[in-house]
């Protein structure tokens, strides 16, 4: 099932998340994972948090949308360390167009549950590390925006506005021939 995406002013991505429950599970930790594994690719994403489809959990999946057999579940996660900062460009689903630059720690230690009630603790580094904890954010309630700089916020918005305006231009051209 593909969840529909929460429009940017929803309650639930202000919000931080409840633990999932694997004692008495809210919903099938599988098919969560698959519903949300399935919304994630139909937005081709690369990461997608409970919250953003409206469920107020603390879960998310990681992982590239042409690359579904590698993208994985995430249950009730902690960042236990990071390691460096690094500034790179990010954006979300909930805010599609809107790309903003951003200091993260380049790697991070987390651990989490997976779908299948598998705890571990791993290290990522790079683009994962980056997605991990863009989505570890949405769980806590924080947007990406919060995370910016004011200067890098009206960079990313100057330039939303510049593609919507492409868009609609190239839109109005398709349906007026």
């Amino acid at each position: 099932m593909i969840y529909k995406l929460v429009k940017e002013g929803s309650k639930v991505l202000h919000n931080p998340t409840e633990e999932f429950d694997f004692e008495n599970p809210q919903i099938d930790p599988v098919e969560l994972f698959e519903n949300l594994k399935e919304t994630l690719i139909a937005n081709l994403g690369v990461g997608l948090s409970a919250p953003q489809c409206g469920l107020p959990y603390s879960v998310f999946v990681v992982g590239h949308h042409a690359d579904p057999d590698n993208i994985f579940p995430v249950f009730n996660p902690k960042i236990v360390d990071t390691e460096g900062v690094v500034n790179e460009e990010e954006g979300c689903l909930t805010f599609p167009g809107l790309f903003i630059s951003i200091k993260r720690p380049a790697i991070i230690r987390a651990r989490y549950t997976t779908h299948l009630e598998v705890t571990d603790t791993i290290k990522f580094g790079g683009f994962t590390a980056r997605a991990f904890q863009h989505e570890y954010d949405h769980l806590q309630g924080k947007l990406f925006m919060s995370q910016a700089g004011a200067v890098a916020l009206s960079r990313g918005r100057d330039q939303k506005k510049k593609l919507d305006r492409l868009r609609r231009n190239r839109q109005s051209l398709t349906t007026s021939r």
